[in-house]
C-alpha cells in the first residue's frame, strides 16, 4: 500500500463536498475491486472517500411503481430483502449467486454497477429491466449509464445514490459461471416490463453488457423459449479468452437465453 488521504462522511452532502474538494479522489463502496487494485498499485488515488457510514444509501423499498435500492446495499441485503423477493424475486436470486459469502457481505450493488465489470451480473439485470440510475446530479437510463468495459457515464464528482428497477411482468436470469470466481462466463437476462421485452447479455461482449434486438423481437411476438430457435449472436461481436472462445460464448448465449425465458415468471 501507499500513503493517501481517507475520509468517511456521514451524509451524501458531506461526501459530495469532500469529492469536490479533492479532485482525483476515489469513492469506496464495498471495496471488492478497488482495494485489491490499491494493494497491487494498479490504482493510486490521492484520497479515498468511504461511503460506508451513509446509512441512507443502504435502504431498499418499493416506491412509485418501482423497486428502489440504495447504492450501498450489499449483495447479501439484496438477496435477503423481503421487498426484493416480493417485487423482483429473480433479482434476489441474481444477488444470491454473486461470488461467495464474504463477497456478498461486503460488495455493494452500486459499487458493482459503477465498476461495470464486463462479467458482472447486475449490469445485465439492470439493462434488461430498464433500470434508472439516480446520482447527485441527474437521472440516467441503463443505456446512458453503461458506456463500455469498466466504464460508465458517471463523472469524477458524481455519486450514484440509488437504482430504480421497474417491476417486471416476467424476469429471468441464467448464467454459466466461472467455477473459480463465479463471475458470468456468459449471463443472459430476459425481462418483460410495461415498456416491452428486453434481452441483455453479460460476460461475452467486446464492449461489455449489450442487448439482443432479434431475440427481443421474437419474444415480443411469443414469450416462449422456442421463439428463440435459430436466433444467435455473431461470434465476431464477442470476446475470446483463456476461459472460452467467442464461438462458444455465442452458443452459450442462445442456450442461456432460452433458459432465462423458462425461468421468467
Amino acid at each position: 500500500m501507499y500513503s493517501f488521504d481517507y475520509r468517511r462522511p456521514h451524509s451524501v452532502d458531506e461526501a459530495d463536498l469532500a469529492l469536490k474538494a479533492m479532485p482525483g479522489a476515489k469513492l469506496l463502496a464495498g471495496g471488492q475491486t478497488l482495494l485489491p487494485t490499491l494493494k497491487q498499485r494498479l490504482n493510486q488515488p490521492e484520497a479515498l472517500i468511504d461511503l460506508g457510514a451513509i446509512a441512507g444509501l443502504k435502504s431498499i423499498s418499493r416506491r412509485d411503481g418501482a423497486l428502489v435500492i440504495g447504492a450501498m446495499a450489499t449483495h447479501y441485503d439484496v438477496a435477503n430483502s423481503t421487498d426484493v423477493k416480493d417485487a423482483l424475486p429473480m433479482l434476489a436470486n441474481v444477488a444470491e449467486n454473486i461470488g461467495d459469502p464474504q463477497v456478498r457481505n461486503r460488495g455493494t450493488i452500486g459499487g458493482s454497477l459503477a465498476n461495470n465489470d464486463p462479467a458482472a451480473d447486475y449490469p445485465a439485470a439492470a439493462l434488461a429491466l430498464g433500470a434508472s440510475f439516480i446520482t447527485t446530479k441527474r437521472t440516467l437510463s441503463a443505456e446512458q449509464f453503461f458506456t463500455g468495459l469498466f466504464s460508465t457515464a458517471l463523472e469524477d464528482n458524481e455519486i450514484l445514490l440509488e437504482i430504480h428497477f421497474p417491476l417486471a411482468k416476467r424476469f429471468g436470469y441464467a448464467k454459466f459461471s466461472n467455477p473459480a470466481s463465479r463471475y458470468a462466463l456468459v449471463g443472459v437476462a430476459v425481462a418483460e416490463t410495461a415498456n416491452g421485452v428486453r434481452v441483455a447479455v453479460t460476460g461475452a461482449g467486446n464492449d461489455g453488457v449489450f442487448r439482443v434486438p432479434a431475440m427481443e423481437a421474437a419474444l415480443t411476438k411469443s414469450f416462449a423459449a422456442n421463439a428463440l430457435n435459430g436466433i444467435s449472436v455473431d461470434a465476431k461481436l464477442l470476446g475470446s479468452d483463456m476461459h472460452a472462445a467467442a464461438d462458444y460464448r455465442a452458443h452459450l448465449i442462445s442456450v442461456l437465453a432460452a433458459r432465462a425465458v423458462g425461468m421468467a415468471g
